[in-house]
């Protein structure tokens, strides 16, 4: 009998097999969102709805659009010790070895391999044979498209882990930005409480001086004091915060801050980037990371629903050996024993408890989760680049109005300091000047460490910051 019908058979059936899958047709889905995000109309917005702008934001480099040095550094140091951005990289990793995986599992398994195997009847042995050779053991004719379905959503879910890495590294960007920014803020709050409690300590003594000669009241004195004191405390919190800023700064980074590090950022002025957008079409939002992340999810569940599919049709699968047999182990790989076996087997479901028609439920349940999931991702991500587009418009008004209440209340000081000199005002009518001067300077340089850390957060949201590592 000749083995070359059967063996073009196989060929031709191990060809279809290679192509076939009765997953669905993969359509994205519609965006659940309005098809523009708009900035409010405000003191920040000043250019006319443009959308190029933004679309830069996702085609800048971060190291083009954070260009103050010392900030460069820390991201620089944050991507090469980063825990958590090492933990998705590796993921990634684990995720193509996974591929691999399905990907084999669509080919033949050849292994060599020796046995041996004895047989009686009714206590009367019938002999021993002696083999070794090639074996393919249960390799499936993929048919109906189960291993390929299978073999996609691993395939997917790799990809979805490759923008769950660019995701954490965008995250990592603006979150080092973001600290960054407000440590800077923090810092400067500290140097406004030291000049202030300096300041303070100056009247302190020269309030001292007036009522040991009388010229002021106990009660002014004990004002004073209040003063000091109250400057003193914000002098320690706004110290206890810049350790905790920078204690939040270190595990972003992995490692402690260095000395350069530390002194680079007490010093020199810091550059602020600018972001433009004013007008957006939500199909920016699928270029993000996480919206693509969540997408490959969705495709993967997809692909699953074939392959619960396929467990309905039968499974052809084959089992062959080439080789020598003998009955003597001696004269195994002697001329004249050459033998080979082939072992196709069929199964067709017939009664599996419900088992397949519940596989199936569940992959449809899942992909539907998975489409609800991306819808959501879209939802949220929308919702993100508006909040930091109305955070910008509010937060720059907030801050034209809290430089004008700066200004007006350090003339205020001013007057209410002369009148107290020449007799027409309380020290206590002082006493509230200096302190609602002291609490807008405060609050004016709040307001603009929120502007600065706007823009990192804008940046991040526009899906900005991902770079190859390899450039960075």
């Amino acid at each position: 009998m000749s083995m070359k019908p059967n063996v073009v058979a196989l060929v031709a059936v191990a060809a279809l097999s290679a192509c076939s899958s009765m997953a669905p047709e993969y359509k994205r889905p519609a965006a659940p969102v309005p098809a523009q995000i708009t900035e409010p109309a405000g003191p920040g917005s000043t250019a006319a709805p443009d959308a190029t702008a933004a679309t830069a934001a996702q085609d800048i480099a971060w190291q083009d659009f954070f260009v103050d040095p010392a900030l460069q550094d820390l991201i620089r140091t944050a991507l090469a010790n980063n825990r958590d951005l090492r933990v998705a990289v590796l993921t990634v990793e684990q995720f193509h070895a996974q591929v691999d995986v399905k990907n084999a599992d669509r080919w033949p398994t050849i292994d060599a391999g020796l046995s041996v195997s004895r047989a009686t009847t009714v206590g009367v042995p019938l002999g021993t044979v002696y083999s070794a050779g090639a074996l393919v053991t249960s390799y499936e004719f993929d048919l109906f498209g189960r291993l390929k379905s299978l073999s996609d959503a691993a395939l997917a879910q790799y990809l979805a882990t490759v923008e769950a890495g660019k995701a954490v590294q965008i995250s990592l960007v603006g979150a080092v930005a973001s600290a960054y920014y407000g440590l800077r803020a923090d810092l400067q709050l500290e140097q406004l409480a030291g000049q202030t409690v300096q300041t303070r300590e100056d009247s302190m003594r020269l309030m001292q001086l007036r009522f040991k000669h009388g010229a002021s009241s106990q009660l002014d004195l004990s004002q004073a004091d209040t003063l000091l004191q109250t400057a003193r405390a914000s002098l320690a919190q706004a110290q206890r915060q810049v350790v905790q800023d920078e204690n939040a700064l270190a595990l972003l980074l992995g490692q402690a801050l260095s000395a350069d590090q530390r002194s680079a950022m007490r010093s020199g002025t810091v550059a602020v980037p600018s972001l433009q957008p004013t007008a957006l079409p939500s199909s920016l939002l699928l270029r993000r990371p996480d919206v693509i992340q969540a997408e490959q999810q969705l495709i993967a569940a997809n692909a699953n629903i074939g392959a619960a599919r396929a467990a309905f049709f039968p499974k052809i699968t084959l089992s062959s050996s080439i080789g020598s047999a003998s009955s003597d182990l001696s004269g195994l790989f002697q001329d004249g024993t050459f033998a080979w076996s082939i072992a196709p087997q069929l199964l067709l479901p017939i009664f599996d408890a419900g088992r397949n028609k519940a596989n199936f439920r569940s992959a449809v349940a899942s992909r539907d989760i998975a489409l609800a999931q991306y819808e959501k991702a879209i939802q949220s991500a929308f919702r993100e680049v508006a909040d930091a587009l109305a955070a910008r418009t509010s937060l720059n008004q907030q801050l034209q109005a809290q430089q004008a209440l700066t200004q007006a209340a350090r003339r205020t000081a001013e007057l209410t300091e002369l009148r107290y000199k020449n007799g027409a005002s309380s020290f206590l009518d002082q006493l509230d000047a200096q302190r609602t001067l002291f609490a807008a300077q405060q609050a004016e340089l709040q307001v603009q460490g929120q502007i600065q850390q706007n823009l990192a957060t804008l940046y991040r949201v526009l899906g900005g910051g991902w770079t190859d590592p390899d450039k960075t």
